[in-house]
């Protein structure tokens, strides 16, 4: 464990520049060592906020250094994004866009977790009166130990996360997913029933049991993974997926026939004798970045507290940069959601492809 003595104060370049950077060397240390400590490393999975200046600024340049020194590790990350009511901060939007301008570039999978959600699921759906971060935690924690549970535990279908981002990620920049849970329970409560396989599928898909404040009914699902945990059948897993496909084939894209990856792993969670995780990878992740970046212009046109990132030595072509590269990806995502199979869009969409695989690229 590694401890700094200040904070980044909300502010993104503090994070990144000036506090985080005299800090980094010695997190790198903590990392290498646990790294020289592992049999068979996966990769990296890293938990921060996006809304304020540590988790923001230090995480994002912790992620650059560990891709610098592992570039062919899994770099995952679990990424509490700004909610769309509730702000803990008015720079929020600046951290925020910054953060997103290097997870596109610097990650291959972001889980993206947002607080008002994991709000809605503990009022609406455990009735909890008032629920605590714990609670909140509980939530997140179950979602976090489903992906990692198929190369912890024996299972009749295996997944690591190689295969989840060889899976999911159909194209490199659109790797934002809606993480979410079934069932979903409250911290120590022994008071449910079992759930069958239906039940469990039909829960998962369920836009209330999302964990991101977007609306999968807004999109369309370009892939999703089910990780199934339990004493089941594969051959009921696959039966009910592939029925809800069929019933739902509209919000799936008819371009990426068998979207859905599963696994199956023997070891149920504590406490429950069925659980699913689900990771989808939904076009609708696109309404979360569009909100935080028309906050971010509404500042930005008027360079509203500016000062205090370009005062840690930032430029105004960084703001720039990111808000261009985030309203980039929200085209993208736009883009693959229109496409038709043999639609003109979906030819555009092919060329474009196919150019980036062509242009070779230039040594430096």
């Amino acid at each position: 464990m590694f401890t700094g003595n200040s904070g980044a104060g909300n502010n993104w370049a503090k994070g990144h520049y000036t506090e985080g950077a005299e800090l980094i060397d010695s997190v790198m240390d903590v990392v290498r060592n646990e790294c020289e400590s592992c049999d068979c490393l996966q990769g990296f999975q890293l938990i921060h906020s996006l809304g304020g200046g540590t988790g923001s600024g230090m995480g994002t340049l912790l992620i650059n250094k560990i891709r610098e020194e592992y570039p062919d590790r899994i770099m995952n990350t679990f990424s509490v994004v700004p909610s769309p009511k509730v702000s803990d901060t008015v720079v929020e939007p600046y951290n925020a866009i910054l953060s997103i301008h290097q997870l596109i570039e610097n990650t291959d999978e972001t889980f993206c977790i947002d607080n008002e959600a994991l709000y809605d699921i503990c009022f609406r759906t455990l009735k909890l009166p008032s629920p605590t971060y714990g609670d909140l935690n509980h939530l997140v924690s179950m979602t976090m130990s489903g992906v990692t549970t198929s190369f912890r535990f024996p299972g009749q279908l295996n997944a690591d996360l190689r295969k989840l981002a060889v899976n999911m990620v159909p194209f490199p920049r659109l790797h934002f997913f809606m993480p979410g849970f079934a069932p979903l329970t409250a911290r120590g409560s022994q008071q449910y029933r079992a759930l069958s396989v239906p039940e469990l599928t039909q829960q998962m898909f369920d836009a209330r049991n999302m964990m991101a404040a977007c609306d999968p009914r807004h999109g369309r699902y370009l892939t999703v993974a089910c990780i199934f945990r339990g004493q089941m059948s594969t051959r009921e897993v696959d039966e009910q997926l592939l029925a809800i496909q069929t019933k739902n084939s509209a919000y799936f894209v008819e371009w990426i026939p068998n979207n859905v990856k599963v696994a199956v792993c023997d070891i149920p969670p504590r406490g429950l004798k069925m659980a699913a995780t689900f990771i989808g990878n939904n076009t609708a992740i696109q309404e979360l970045f569009i909100r935080v970046s028309e906050q971010f212009s509404a500042m930005f046109r008027r360079k509203a507290f500016l000062h205090w990132y370009t005062g840690e030595g930032m430029d105004e072509m960084e703001f720039s940069e990111a808000e261009s590269n985030t309203n980039d990806l929200v085209s993208e995502y736009q883009q693959y959601q229109d496409a038709t199979v043999d639609g003109d869009e979906y030819k555009e969409v092919e060329e474009e492809v196919s150019q980036e695989q062509e242009t070779p690229e230039k040594d430096c």
